[in-house]
């Protein structure tokens, strides 16, 4: 099961200061975590080596060369570990995002060199005046740029040309350097485990006072426990257990010392039923959520819109999710149901940022869809509310063609629709009204009838705006074009 972590400031409660205004287990702290560092390095050094490592070995080692207790020692194999996968993961993906913004910039410099040569071999035809089809892409001047378009793609192309060169330049330097792990400093990592008392052996807790054990090398100076009254983690669900494993973590942050504890949590009273009864549906779009519950037939109930408000500062857009999405775990304990969403991906999409414009870039970026998700599934566990996932693919399509004026929805919640029925793994079929229009397959996947029919309305330039499928009740203009199957 998913663990927990809880964190909050460490409390300084009057009677536990001394004459420069920390307390014992700050003191504490500041003369262990040097300690704590230079084992963590150590044990970065040898992990990154190459060497076989034997973690029997080591922790014995540990012990001896620092004065730590077996405990202590596992808290320092566990913090490296965590930061050496941790590196090595963030070197993977760093090369996969290089290799995909080379890939993208390769893309547009073959699509840009063709049109203009295209356009070249065009003008130098001798009647190319007479010509039937015209230049794919003219020769004109420029106002904003004071120059043809010509010169400014020229430009456009030197400059990517110089981006490409770039990014082969870092690739090559990552592939061939070995991976540097970053070990912070001002920090402890306590492993807990079930077995011992309240979690934890080294850090035992009661929900009020702290007992640390303190290494044998600090004992004649601190004592052989260090005793602080932290007090609990206040939350509005606290679901943090009497028993289990409890994992403590002490850091230095904004000039204060901080202590997290990480749990396996309590489980909780399901709220929503199986899928199969009903579900709510939510698309997700830059400015707005919309969201659909659907009965355990397949059909529209309720339906709404919640604004949401993107590309602000992150204090206030962490604020503005945490409000969305606790108006959808209302409407989820409502109704007693499990919330179905997209499973998007946009890894890829982000790699092409700059080749999309700074438009399409800046409304990508300043959307939160992970960060969304990810307070969305936290909010929903702690309420006992189930949280799925569906390939969104022509979702938006499904909703405008089939749900948008039979229901009169906005084309969010239309698309909502679709994806809560989806999540109920109900199908998809294509309007009897339509299926002339497109060619049926029985082998194909129904998704093959939807794709056929949006390259149609593509290409007859009849519905252009997502209100055109309001007013259209007649899909006539569609027999007369004839289009390649994708």
């Amino acid at each position: 099961m998913t663990s927990i972590t809880y964190c909050k400031a460490l409390p300084t409660p009057i009677d536990e200061l001394n004459a420069i205004g920390k307390t014992q287990l700050e003191m504490f702290l500041c003369t262990y975590t040097p300690i704590f560092h230079k084992a963590v390095s150590e044990t970065v050094n040898l992990m990154m080596s190459g060497e076989q490592f034997n973690k029997s070995y080591w922790n014995t080692h540990l012990q001896k060369t620092y004065g730590i207790s077996k405990r202590h020692a596992n808290g320092v194999i566990s913090s490296a570990k965590g930061a050496v996968d941790s590196a090595k993961e963030c070197r993977i993906s760093h090369i996969k995002t290089l290799e995909g913004k080379a890939k993208s910039c390769e893309t547009w410099l073959k699509k840009a060199e063709k049109k203009l040569k295209n356009a070249q071999k065009f003008y130098a035809k001798k009647n190319w005046q007479n010509s039937k089809t015209g230049c794919g892409f003219p020769l004109s001047s420029v106002l904003k740029y004071r120059q043809t378009n010509w010169q400014n793609l020229k430009f456009q192309i030197h400059n990517k040309k110089r981006k490409l060169t770039r990014y082969r330049q870092i690739l090559a330097v990552l592939k061939s350097i070995p991976v540097r792990v970053n070990v912070p400093k001002n920090q402890a990592f306590i492993v807990g485990s079930k077995d011992e008392s309240y979690g934890n052996q080294v850090c035992q807790w009661d929900r009020d006072n702290l007992r640390f054990r303190v290494p044998f090398c600090l004992e004649s100076k601190f004592g052989k426990y260090v005793e602080s009254k932290i007090g609990d983690f206040p939350r509005n669900i606290n679901r943090l257990p009497s028993t289990g494993a409890k994992t403590w973590h002490f850091y230095y942050k904004d000039d204060k010392w901080c202590v997290a504890v990480s749990f396996t949590p309590d489980n909780v009273e399901p709220v929503s039923r199986s899928v199969d009864y009903g579900c709510i549906g939510i698309d997700m779009n830059p400015c707005s959520i919309g969201w659909a519950y659907i009965d355990a037939e397949g059909n529209l109930k309720s339906h709404g819109t919640i604004p949401f408000q993107t590309g602000l500062p992150n204090g206030k857009q962490q604020a503005t999710i945490v409000k969305i999405c606790l108006e959808l775990a209302a409407l989820a304990t409502k109704y007693q149901c499990p919330i179905v969403g997209e499973d998007l991906d946009f890894t890829i999409k982000k790699e092409q940022l700059r080749e999309r414009g700074k438009k399409y870039a800046r409304m990508l970026s300043g959307w939160a869809y992970s960060e969304f998700f990810k307070l969305l599934n936290s909010i929903l566990s702690n309420r006992g509310i189930e949280l799925l996932t569906v390939n969104p693919a022509y979702s938006s399509m499904i909703g405008l063609v089939k749900y948008l004026r039979m229901y009169g929805l906005a084309s969010d919640e239309a698309a909502a629709l679709v994806i809560g029925r989806r999540g109920m793994r109900l199908s998809e079929k294509i309007p009897g009204s339509l299926t002339a229009f497109v060619e049926v397959n029985s082998t194909k996947h129904v998704w093959s009838l939807w794709n056929q029919l949006n390259e149609k309305i593509k290409q007859s330039g009849i519905i252009t705006t997502r209100h055109g499928y309001y007013s259209n009740s007649n899909w006539d203009f569609l027999g007369n074009l004839d289009i390649e199957e994708a």
